[in-house]
């Protein structure tokens, strides 16, 4: 071996071109297969499919992940509807091949593709209202009772506060 063949090398791997570093692990890119846009085309969620794990995204963060994303979209589709109701007009689009999914869940259900995710989104609606039956017209959830002792303890403690007596 020559006294320059290090030198040689090292020039050598100087000339040559940057490789990327490839990590066993590497994140697979997202495909967006469904999208819930608002009127100004900003995107409020969205479903993609990551290697073969379906993900939730809302306001650009991962909330979930799935085999299925039919229940996913049936979410998306829920609060497509509850955005709509309150005057915000949204859109939600979605790929043929989350479409072609759908087409052959309901095939199998024995309905149609708009029967079946409606059939799904209605559920959604369903769970909603049970929540909101646990309050009265004014919001107010039935365990006030709870509320009114604690208020009470409040006032016990500020009366005993108020003698001149040291509290221990």
């Amino acid at each position: 071996m020559s006294k320059q063949s290090k030198a040689k090398r090292d020039k050598r791997k100087k000339l040559q071109p940057k490789r990327p570093i490839n990590r066993l692990n590497a994140q697979q890119p997202v495909q967006n297969h469904a999208v819930l846009t608002n009127e100004e085309g900003q995107v409020v969620a969205a479903i993609g499919l990551q290697g073969t794990e379906w993900l939730l995204a809302i306001g650009g963060q991962t909330m979930g992940n799935a085999d299925n994303p039919i229940p996913m979209l049936a979410m998306l589709k829920h609060l497509s509807n509850v955005q709509e109701k309150e005057g915000r007009k949204v859109t939600l689009e979605y790929s043929t091949q989350l479409q072609q999914l759908i087409d052959d869940l309901a095939a199998d259900e024995g309905t149609t593709a708009d029967e079946y995710l409606a059939n799904l989104v209605s559920e959604f609606e369903g769970v909603e209202g049970e929540e909101g039956d646990d309050a009265d017209a004014d919001g107010v959830a039935e365990d006030a009772p709870v509320a009114d002792e604690a208020a009470a303890a409040d006032g016990d403690a500020a009366q005993a506060a108020s003698d001149d007596k040291p509290q221990a």
